[in-house]
Order: structure tokens, then C-alpha cells, then sequence
């Protein structure tokens, strides 16, 4: 009889000064687009009935960075992390686990220590800050790709038209695509400079605008191009390159307004689709005055089918001269 009731005051004795079971998480990852950090701390075992019996700590480096004292209901937040807080409704379901703000948050192991009474516990959690590119590999190479390709086409366009123009006054015209030209290929490399691969920031989105927003100057250039262009002009295939081109880059620029506003974007397929659209439709431009040149060239007469007509016409004249 004797032993079993010490058998049973020992338990009772062990259960009073049990300590308190804390979860076990190794770590936690944050990243550029959290706006706090949650580090959890959850006792599994509580049975505090008011808040007078609970004490909270958190540690970092061995110091102590926040504590919660529920006698005064008073939270002390250091002043190195002052966005730090627990939520003290969810302390008697045993929800310590501390929030604070992505500027405060620093990598590293955080301790948390539950006070019940005479019964505590701790936990220990990593927290590790994981890098995530804005956009993925390929969606950034194809943003820069794209634009410089459609660019090098607009060079091509230009190239052929210098060729073909003998007129001093059109060729001044030239002179204004060349240098609006290499405005746009210059705006267009540092905005592809700027907009390296990595997290979201404020200087890769004003690269991307760089690159996607002066393409429209692309548009008038290439309107020009036809223009100037001898026998090309306004012919209804290039007024489909033009709507196609435009239709591009309103694609392109949606889909860059959706991008730039939110840290991961889901759009970028959007914004990659408008500037293939873009870069196809100086391709078409590029092949349609390439044809357009060609033929040209073989439906003119040759010289010398010409200047025989000429040649017996003033022979005739002079003969008519002498009678």
C-alpha cells in the first residue's frame, strides 16, 4: 500500500514540475516580397487560465529583444526591433510566436522562452533569407532580347533605306531617323543595364519601364521608314505591320504595368508576348522593304534601253533642223 501511494506522490510531484513542451522548427525563410516575419513559438502543454501566470522572452544574439509580462500586460519591444509583438489573446491557446516587420528582421537563431508559473520552456528557430529573382531566368532574357532585336531590325530598315534614296532633301530625313534611332538604342541599353537579374527593386523597374516604354518610338520610326521609303508608302500591308506593332506595345505595356506593381509577378508572359509582337513586327517590316526594293530594281528599265529612244529622237530632230 505504502509504495503505491509514494509511486503516486512522486508523479504528482513530477506532473507539478513538468516542463512546459515547445514546438521544435528549424528554421523559418523570409524574402524581398514579406512584408513581416513570423517566427513561431507554440507550447503544447499550457494551462495557465489567465494571463498573471505567463512571462515571454525572445532572444537574439543572447539578448533579449522582446518580453512580455502578463501580470502588467506590458510588452518591451527593443529598440532595434520596436515592430516586435505577440498576440496576447492567443497566449492561453499557447501562441507566443513573435511578428515584426521585414526592415527588423535580421538571419539568424531566436530563442523563445515561456514562463508558466514554475514550469518553462524554450525553442530555438533559424531565421534565413532566401534571394528570389523577379522575374525567372528565361522571361528575363527574352525582356531584354526582344526589344534589342526589334531595334536591330529598325537598323536594317534604315540601312535599306539610305541605300535607296539619292535626294539630298531626302536623305536630311534620314538624318532625324538616325538620330532619333540611336536615342532609342541608347535609352534601351541602359534600361537593359539597369534591369539585371535579381530581387524586386525600385531601379530594376525603371529599367523594365526603360525597355518596354520607348518601343513606342519604334512605331513612329517605322511609320517613317515607309514613308521615306521609295514605292513603298501607305500600302494596306504596311498599315497591317503598323495596327500589328501598336497592338504590341499596348500588350507590352499592360503587361508592365501589372508587373511592376506587385513583387512576383504573374504577368510577365503578358509583357514577353507584346514585345514579340513588337520585334515581329520589324521583321515583317524589314522583309516587306527588302521585297519591295527588289522588285523595284527589276522592273526598272536598263540604261541602255533607255537612252536609245532618247539618242534616235534627237537624231530625228536635228535631221527635221536641217531640212
Amino acid at each position: 500500500m505504502w509504495p503505491l501511494v509514494v509511486v503516486l506522490l512522486l508523479n504528482s510531484a513530477y506532473c507539478g514540475s513538468a516542463q512546459l513542451i515547445l514546438n521544435v522548427t528549424k528554421f523559418v525563410e523570409y524574402t524581398n516580397c514579406n512584408t513581416t516575419v513570423l517566427l513561431p513559438c507554440i507550447v503544447y502543454n499550457i494551462e495557465a487560465t489567465g494571463l498573471e501566470e505567463l512571462f515571454v522572452k525572445w532572444k537574439f544574439g543572447g539578448k533579449y529583444i522582446f518580453t512580455y509580462d502578463g501580470a502588467k500586460r506590458e510588452p518591451k519591444p527593443n529598440i532595434n526591433f520596436s515592430s516586435a509583438k505577440i498576440f496576447p489573446d492567443d497566449l492561453l491557446k499557447g501562441n507566443a510566436s513573435l511578428e515584426m516587420n521585414k526592415e527588423h528582421a535580421i538571419p539568424g537563431n531566436y530563442t523563445c522562452e515561456v514562463t508558466e508559473l514554475s514550469r518553462e520552456g524554450d525553442t530555438v528557430v533559424e531565421l534565413k533569407y532566401r534571394l528570389v529573382s523577379w522575374f525567372s531566368p528565361n522571361e528575363n532574357i527574352l525582356i531584354v532580347i526582344f526589344p534589342m532585336l526589334a531595334i536591330l531590325l529598325f537598323w536594317g530598315q534604315f540601312g535599306i533605306v539610305t541605300l535607296k534614296l539619292n535626294s539630298s532633301i531626302m536623305k536630311e530625313k534620314t538624318i532625324l531617323l538616325f538620330v532619333a534611332g540611336l536615342v532609342l538604342t541608347i535609352v534601351v541599353i541602359v534600361g537593359a543595364i539597369l534591369f539585371i537579374p535579381g530581387e524586386y527593386s525600385t531601379k530594376r523597374a525603371s529599367g523594365l519601364g526603360l525597355i518596354v516604354v520607348p518601343t513606342v518610338v519604334l512605331i513612329l520610326l517605322q511609320y517613317a521608314v515607309f514613308m521615306i521609303a521609295p514605292a513603298i508608302g501607305m500600302s494596306s500591308f504596311s498599315i497591317a505591320i503598323l495596327i500589328l506593332q501598336v497592338l504590341g506595345f499596348v500588350l507590352s505595356v499592360v503587361g508592365l504595368s501589372l508587373c511592376v506593381s506587385v513583387c512576383a509577378p504573374v504577368h510577365g508572359p503578358l509583357l514577353i508576348s507584346g514585345l514579340g509582337i513588337v520585334a515581329l513586327a520589324e521583321l515583317l517590316g524589314l522583309v516587306y522593304m527588302k521585297f519591295t526594293a527588289t522588285n523595284q530594281r527589276t522592273i526598272q528599265p536598263p540604261r541602255k534601253a533607255v537612252e536609245e529612244p532618247l539618242n534616235a529622237f534627237k537624231e530625228s530632230k536635228g535631221m527635221m533642223n536641217d531640212e
